[in-house]
């Protein structure tokens, strides 16, 4: 069977031989460092040996033979015991002095150990202490270690001091030995490493990789509604527990499942309910204005048609020229096309909106705004300013549901001079600034009056639905709610800005389409 690169059984693998093999270096770095200090203190008891036979040597020499220690180091006896005993016991270089501190053995090539080992031993021999020093530095097995060790000591005969020693010794021999031991533990690592790898990688297959294997062949094929069979080799580890809590999560998932269809059918259920009760609004809103509208324009009707009865009641009195009669009837025909034109924009606003998005130009939505308003009796004393400077006006919306928006912000603007009209006194002049201008790709427009403004805690709540300081019976709080939704259907913003006692005003951004790539139109 091919094993994937990328598999749960060769990263076990690949980790479990990493792990060996880093026991395996630790182990060997500690049997090194185990076997260093064993062979050099073997080398520190034998050089104590060698001192000790040096000391018995020169013992009974000097006191049981009374020799003097000149003859001693004449001797070629006494010479070759002292290198025999430095070769067993693995030592290049020695000096021994006599009591009066007189070197009588030095062997060795090293001037520096001459000079150094005689003060060294004449050192030990008067403080009576034996020493231990290490000098040097070179590689050993797996680090920097000492290259030399000296020991310097005392002799004494029976209590007696005869004089002095310093051994010194290399120890690179011992590095060497511990080098070439190492190919040998080096190949047994390689070699446990292997079995143990395997017989691990084995055992986790069985125990691990084969029961999470079948499990994810389970969980592949599992289909909704049915649950996951038990592991029967693994039913008591933990295993066997990942697969009794994958039958809960499944069995709990399907009961939130359900819930949740539960939960979505009655919110799409909901937001169904909510769209139509918020196009009824619009609707209904869209009515309060008309009727408002109406009451307005009956008093701006009236006056055509009574001049238009004046005219017929001449006409039938008979008592007109022919050429007066024609000038009445030219006269009538206009009243009557001015009636016409008042009830058809009326209309047109009344009429339902059909809810299609298309391109729609928000000047041409103003200017419209603006004839719809101008019959009405409340707009005759109003200085309208427009200052349309905004050269792309070309957004994707319902153009009913826009000119809505822009009529409720500018009748609220009209009852806000006629209240400041009231409380003043007297007969303020009173001005509707509509602005426009491009910002990025949007285009703002500032609907703004210098009226009696809105007091700072009421201002961000104008666009809470049923929320309005007007009298009962002269708005439902409900205009600028609408407008809000509108906008924000749009996708643009709206907001307010206003100073009391200065005026306020309604800021609407709305994206242009196309990124602002289409320009307004002549």
């Amino acid at each position: 069977m091919r094993v994937p690169l990328y598999s749960l059984r060769t990263g076990i693998l690949a980790q479990l031989i990493f792990l060996i093999i880093a026991a395996m270096l630790l182990i060997n770095v500690v049997m090194v460092k185990i076997a260093e200090k064993g062979l050099v203190g073997s080398k520190l008891r034998r050089g104590e040996l060698l001192i000790r036979a040096v000391e018995m040597y020169l013992g009974e020499e000097i006191l049981a033979k009374k020799r003097s220690t000149q003859g001693i180091a004449s001797s070629p006896r006494f010479r070759s015991y002292v290198a025999s005993l430095l070769e067993t016991g693995g030592f290049s270089d020695a000096v021994i002095i006599d009591s009066g501190g007189t070197a009588i053995y030095r062997s060795g090539d090293s001037r520096d150990f001459r000079d150094q080992g005689q003060l060294l031993a004449r050192d030990a021999m008067e403080r009576g202490l034996k020493s231990t020093d290490f000098y040097g530095m070179v590689w050993g097995v797996i680090w920097l270690n000492n290259r030399e060790m000296r020991i310097s000591s005392p002799l004494s005969y029976q209590g007696k001091p005869i004089g002095g020693v310093s051994l010194n010794g290399s120890l690179i021999p011992i590095y060497e030995a511990l080098r070439r031991s190492q190919k040998i533990l080096l190949l047994y690592i390689v070699i446990d490493t292997i079995v143990l790898a395997l017989v691990g990688i084995y055992l986790l297959s069985r125990l691990v990789v084969k029961p999470i294997h079948r499990l994810l062949k389970i969980t592949a094929e599992y289909k909704e509604g049915e649950f996951l069979p038990s592991l029967s080799e693994a039913s008591r580890d933990e295993i066997g527990e990942l697969s009794k809590s994958l039958n809960n999560m499944l069995k709990r998932l399907d009961e939130n499942k359900q819930e949740l269809k539960a939960h979505i059918f009655s919110l799409e259920k909901a937001n169904r309910e909510l769209k139509q009760a918020q196009s009824e609004i619009i609707k209904s809103e869209k009515l309060a204005s008309v009727g408002r509208l109406a009451a307005g324009i009956a008093h701006e009707i009236g006056n055509p048609i009574g001049i238009i009865l004046g005219y017929l009641e001449l006409i039938n009195r008979g008592q007109v020229t022919e050429e007066e009669k024609e000038d009445f009837f030219k006269r009538m025909e206009t009243e009557i096309s001015r009636v016409n034109q008042i009830i058809k924009k009326l209309l047109d606003f009344s009429r339902l909106s059909s809810g299609m998005m298309r391109e729609t130009s928000v000047h041409d939505v103003i200017h419209q705004t603006i004839d719809i308003l101008a019959p009405q009796p409340m707009m005759d004393d109003i200085n309208i300013q427009e200052e349309l400077k905004a050269t792309q006006d070309i957004v994707w919306c319902d153009p009913n549901e826009l000119q809505q928006v822009f009529l409720n912000i500018v009748m609220n603007a009209v009852d806000t001079l006629e209240v400041k009209r009231l409380s003043a006194g007297d007969d303020p002049e009173k001005t509707l600034l509509l602005r426009s201008a491009n910002r990025d790709d949007a285009i703002e427009v500032r609907v703004e009056d210098n009226g009696c403004g809105i007091p700072e805690q009421d201002l961000s709540h104008i666009f809470d639905p049923f929320y309005t300081t007007k009298e009962p019976g002269k708005g439902t709080g409900l205009g600028l709610a609408v407008c809000y939704r509108i906008v924000e259907g749009i996708g643009g913003r709206i907001m307010a800005e206003s100073t009391l006692g200065k005026g306020t005003a309604i800021i609407i951004t709305l994206p242009l389409k196309d990124g602002g790539g289409n320009q307004t139109r002549p």
